[in-house]
């Protein structure tokens, strides 16, 4: 499974902009800039993360970009699913009938654990765990 780079880029925009503090904008090309993410690309995942409700977008002299919630409200999950939709490490996961052996399948419970350990860790990593930790990711429990 590999995120695509589209959440990828979602993901650094969202952590640029969790840095700058509350209640700050950013011109998405200063985003783009900066992220070195291609701006076309840009615009389109703040659109989703606007639709989203994470991102708050507003035009004129003082627009720009800014989170919509604070970023110990904002986990990975949310962002990554926002662009990707919900993530799947095997499509036996959410429907055991895809697969030819079914409920009988040995190799389904590791599946179903491993896809349920990732989208938790996802979910408990906000983006003020970067910024409280100097840039580093909290330890694994």
């Amino acid at each position: 499974m590999q995120i695509t780079r589209q959440a990828d880029y979602a993901v650094r925009a969202v952590l640029y902009l969790a840095q700058l503090g509350p209640d700050q904008r950013a011109a998405t090309s200063q985003i783009a800039q900066e992220q070195r993410i291609p701006p076309s690309f840009l615009a389109k995942i703040v659109s989703q993360l606007s639709v989203a409700g994470l991102l708050q977008t507003s035009r004129g002299a003082r627009g720009g970009v800014s989170l919509a919630r604070d970023p110990q409200n904002i986990s990975i999950l949310e962002v990554v699913e926002a662009i990707d939709g919900p993530i799947l490490l095997n499509e036996c996961v959410s429907n055991s009938g895809v697969c030819m052996f079914g409920d009988t399948c040995q190799i389904r419970p590791l599946w179903c654990d491993a896809q349920a350990g990732l989208v938790d860790r996802l979910r408990q990593t906000t983006f003020d765990n970067f910024i409280n930790h100097n840039g580093q990711p909290p330890l694994a429990a």
